[in-house]
C-alpha cells in the first residue's frame, strides 16, 4: 500500500455512525520555465498537497452530502476539512439519486504513467531545454521576427481515492511540455504559430519538432487574405479536430443527457454519424495523456464504445447521473480536484483512424479548407442545440494541394450535420495533452462566410 493511499484509508476511521465517507488526498511537484532572448524570464517550481472530504448521511427523501477541502495534509487543516463537511451535510437537500460510488467487479488495468526523470533531470537540463528552443526558432527562418514565448514545463502527481463503501484507489502520473510561439514578419504584417511537443518525461521531447511546426505555421499564413464564401469541405488538422470532439464529448455525457441539454439526448441505437466514425472513451490506453486506472470516483478505468460506425451506442455516466438514467456509472467520473463533487464526463476521447495521411486527404476533398485554428469556440458552439460558428485561420485547398492563406473568416454548420457529414478520417494520431486525441478529420458541406 502506498504512503499517502495508507493515510487516506486511516482516515475512514475518523466516520461517525450512520455516515459515509470519502477522502480524496493529491500531491504534485510543478517545474515551468520560460525563456526569452536567451535569458530566463520566468522560472518557478512548486509543491502542493490537498485532501478534499465528503460525507453522506441517509435521509427519509435521499441522501445529504457534505464537502469540504484544504490545501494541506496538516492534522489541524484536515479536522477542519472533517467538521465543515460534516456541518455542510447538516444543510444539504436531500436527493435521492446521490450515493457514494461502490466497487463494480471491474478489474483495474495496470498502467505505467510515471517517469522518474521528471524528477531526477536537474533544472540546469530544463532551463537549457527552454532556451535551445527559442534559439532554434529565432535562427530557423529569416522570416521570424520574435518568440514571444519559449517554455518548459512538467509535473510528477499522484492520488488516493478511499471510501467507506469499499472504493480504494490510486493514481502516479508524471508529464513534460515544451512548447514555443512565434511570430513570422513579412513587411508590415504580423502572423503567429504555436508549436508543441509532449511526453511523460524530458527525454520523450522533440525540440525539433515543436520548433518546426511553430515556424512552419507562423510562416505560411503571411500574406493571408479574406477568402471568398462559399460551401465545401473543410479539413481540421488534429488540434481543431480534438476541439470538435471535445465538444461531442460533451454532449455525449449522461448528466447532460438526462437534464435535457445535449443533442443526443433520445437517439441511442440511431445513426448520428459518418460509417467512418467510431468514438472511444479509453482511459486504458497508455498513449494516452490522460489515462489513469481509476476513475475520479475511485471505479476502475474501462473503454467505452460511444458512436459505432456512425450509430450511437453508448453515454457516459458517473454513479449519480448513472442512478438518475436507471443505469449504472461506466467509471467516467471527473471533477475539478478534490474541491470539486464528481459529475460525468468523457476522460480519454479517441477516434478509430481511418486510412489516409493528410496529404492524401487534401488529395481526395481537392478543393475546400484546411482549418489550423478556432477561435470563438465558447460563445459560437452550443452543445445542447449543436449550432456551429466560428473563426478560423489556415489554407485554401486547391487541387489537392495547401494553396493561399485566410484570415478574418468564419466557418458554420450543425453539430448534428457535421457528424453526418464525415469524409475521411486520418491515419495520423496525435497524442495531445487533455482529454481528446485526434487526427485529420474532414468533413463535408461547411459554409465558409468571407468576402
Amino acid at each position: 500500500m502506498s504512503e499517502l493511499l495508507e493515510r487516506a484509508t486511516s482516515l475512514l476511521e475518523r466516520a461517525a455512525e450512520g455516515e459515509e465517507m470519502e477522502v480524496f488526498i493529491s500531491r504534485g511537484v510543478e517545474t515551468e520555465v520560460q525563456a526569452y532572448q536567451g535569458e530566463i524570464e520566468n522560472l518557478s517550481s512548486s509543491s502542493s498537497a490537498e485532501i478534499g472530504i465528503r460525507i453522506l448521511i441517509d435521509g427519509a427523501h435521499g441522501a445529504r452530502v457534505g464537502t469540504a477541502y484544504a490545501g494541506s495534509l496538516d492534522e489541524e487543516a484536515i479536522a477542519e476539512a472533517l467538521f465543515n463537511a460534516r456541518d455542510n451535510a447538516r444543510f444539504a437537500t436531500e436527493d435521492e439519486f446521490v450515493a457514494f460510488a461502490r466497487p463494480d467487479g471491474v478489474v483495474p488495468v495496470s498502467l505505467d504513467l510515471s517517469d522518474p526523470a521528471v524528477g531526477s533531470t536537474t533544472m540546469d537540463a530544463k532551463v537549457a531545454m527552454a532556451i535551445e528552443l527559442e534559439a532554434m526558432v529565432r535562427s530557423g527562418d529569416s522570416r521570424i521576427r520574435q518568440v514571444d514565448s519559449a517554455n518548459y514545463s512538467d509535473y510528477l502527481a499522484d492520488a488516493a481515492i478511499v471510501s467507506t463503501t469499499g472504493i480504494s484507489a490510486t493514481l502516479e502520473r508524471s508529464g513534460a511540455y515544451v512548447s514555443v510561439e512565434a511570430i513570422a514578419a513579412d513587411g508590415g504584417e504580423d502572423q503567429t504559430g504555436w508549436g508543441l511537443s509532449v511526453g511523460r518525461a524530458p527525454g520523450d521531447l522533440s525540440l525539433e519538432t515543436a520548433a518546426g511546426d511553430a515556424i512552419r505555421r507562423a510562416t505560411r499564413m503571411l500574406g493571408a487574405v479574406k477568402a471568398s464564401s462559399m460551401k465545401g469541405a473543410a479539413v481540421f488538422d488534429p488540434r481543431t479536430a480534438a476541439t470538435l470532439w471535445s465538444i461531442m464529448g460533451s454532449a455525449l455525457s449522461g448528466d447532460a443527457v438526462v437534464r435535457g441539454r445535449s443533442f443526443f439526448a433520445g437517439r441511442l441505437g440511431e445513426a448520428v454519424a459518418s460509417e467512418l466514425v467510431t468514438l472511444i472513451d479509453d482511459p486504458t490506453d497508455a498513449r494516452h495523456f490522460a489515462a489513469s486506472p481509476f476513475d475520479s470516483e475511485g471505479l476502475a478505468s474501462r473503454r467505452n464504445e460511444l458512436i459505432t460506425r456512425g450509430r450511437l451506442s453508448q453515454f457516459v455516466y458517473d454513479t449519480v447521473s448513472g442512478r438518475r438514467a436507471g443505469t449504472a456509472s461506466t467509471g467516467n467520473a471527473v471533477r475539478a480536484g478534490v474541491s470539486g463533487s464528481p459529475s460525468a464526463g468523457c476522460r480519454a476521447l479517441q477516434l478509430v483512424p481511418g486510412d489516409y495521411d493528410q496529404e492524401e486527404i487534401f488529395r481526395r476533398v481537392g478543393n475546400g479548407v484546411f482549418v489550423e485554428s478556432l477561435t470563438g469556440v465558447h460563445s459560437g458552439v452550443n452543445p445542447i442545440s449543436g449550432d456551429f460558428s466560428v473563426g478560423i485561420t489556415g489554407l485554401m485547398i486547391r487541387d489537392g494541394v495547401l494553396a493561399e492563406p485566410i484570415r478574418e473568416v468564419t466557418i458554420a454548420s450543425t453539430l448534428q450535420r457535421m457528424l453526418l457529414d464525415v469524409m475521411f478520417v486520418g491515419n495520423d494520431v496525435q497524442w495531445l495533452p487533455g482529454t481528446t486525441a485526434a487526427q485529420t478529420l474532414a468533413i463535408d458541406a461547411i459554409a465558409l462566410s468571407g468576402s
